[in-house]
């Protein structure tokens, strides 16, 4: 069948087209540089036309209030009656585990919980649609834990709240929106994380020490995540669901390895 993937060159997009492509769909990524644009509407028509499935993992250029609140609103205000117009059957969208409750850590004007107001947005946009759907919520990636790492640092020590952690890596998040777009609407959340869950501070320990990072990293019950508060389930997800099949420290050696291999080319 016919699948299109909004934000389908970026770090999930890219891989939720090559498995989708690999299952044997017909697969149309869809990026702005590609000529299909959400936010202007531009050739969103054509590549909808004979469109079974929409998958959505698009996002905000950044974390801000107002940036994301405009983009998810204009996007979906756009492509929501654009695949109506279209007849899609199936609506897929990637979205946050603990959106609720981190849309409400915070002052949306002062922190990131503006984010996940936004992001709130979008999923009601897509509920009150009138196009079956199925929204993924995931855990954070283990591609952005050194940035969360430098985000969280202060006079030298990553301070990281004292709350249970569940990441998993992006080909695993990849692999979940792809088989969900495979499969019959849901009109509702699956969730998934990661195979390990830990204390936040135990899992960024991990990732520094094997980029041999010397930084202390602190369980501090005053420090916020991306300046939210959060409680000590926020960020993983409930218990039973689905889990990705990477291991974190597995995905450090190949990681690593991949890095040294780069670098001994450019070399």
């Amino acid at each position: 069948m016919k699948i299109v993937v909004i934000g389908g060159t970026g770090l999930i997009g890219s891989r939720v087209v090559s498995r989708l492509q690999g299952q044997g769909h017909e697969v149309v990524p869809a990026s702005p540089r590609l000529g299909i644009n959400t936010i202007t509407g531009e050739g969103l028509a054509d590549a909808l036309d004979g469109t079974s499935v929409v998958v959505d993992v698009s996002n905000s250029a950044n974390f801000e209030y107002r940036t994301a609140l405009e983009f998810f609103q204009t996007s979906n205000g756009n492509l929501l009656p654009a695949e109506r117009a279209a007849g899609v059957a199936h609506h897929v969208a990637l979205s946050v585990v603990g959106t609720k409750e981190l849309s409400k850590g915070g002052d949306p004007e002062k922190t990131t919980a503006g984010y996940f107001v936004a992001k709130e947005l979008q999923e009601s946009m897509i509920a009150a649609s009138g196009t079956p759907w199925s929204m993924v919520h995931a855990t954070q990636f283990f591609e952005f834990i050194a940035g969360i790492a430098d985000e969280q640092t202060v006079d030298g020590a990553v301070r990281v709240p004292p709350v249970l952690f569940q990441p998993m890596a992006a080909d695993d998040v990849a692999a979940a929106v792809a088989g969900v777009a495979a499969e019959a609407p849901i009109n509702g959340v699956l969730e998934v994380g990661g195979p390990e869950r830990d204390r936040f501070d135990a899992i960024i320990r991990r990732v520094l020490a094997a980029g041999n990072d010397q930084r202390e990293v602190v369980a501090d019950p005053e420090a916020g995540y991306y300046g939210i508060a959060v409680g000590d389930r926020t960020l993983v997800p409930a218990d039973g669901a689905r889990q990705g099949a990477t291991r974190l420290d597995d995905w450090l050696r190949e990681s690593l390895a991949a890095a040294a291999s780069g670098g001994n080319r450019a070399g």
